[in-house]
């Protein structure tokens, strides 16, 4: 199983990009689906989650300016992200829980950060 983020890039301030994040292999089911990201010097933060019922949650720095969403059809989570800010700037990390055929239960499985810089 993997996850392949994508859609990252160089935006001045109050520029969108859209991330998205699609996991693929021996795919049974996926629960949780979520962006976190990492800021020069910083802990990985909690960005956005989704449940597979739809049910989000954000850290309140980018509450009315991101939307997390996923389409189950095609194992794919995406963030929009608007309004973006050059404290938005962090390499993003795309994770999920995945079920996946042979495994007993969900794991949580990462792909590989894209890099968002904000700048003017």
């Amino acid at each position: 199983v993997q996850l392949q983020a994508s859609g990252g890039g160089s935006v001045q301030p109050g520029g969108s990009l859209r991330l998205p994040c699609a996991a693929s292999g021996s795919i049974r089911s996926i629960n949780d689906m979520g962006w976190y990201r990492q800021a020069p010097g910083n802990q990985r933060e909690l960005v956005a989650g989704v449940s597979s019922g739809g049910r989000t949650n954000y850290a309140d720095s980018v509450k009315g300016r991101f939307t997390i969403s996923r389409d189950n059809a095609k194992n794919t989570v995406y963030l929009q992200m608007n309004s973006l800010k050059p404290e938005d700037t962090a390499v993003y990390y795309c994770n999920a829980d995945i079920w996946s055929y042979g495994s007993n239960w969900y794991q949580r499985s990462w792909g590989r950060g894209t890099l968002v810089t904000v700048s003017s």
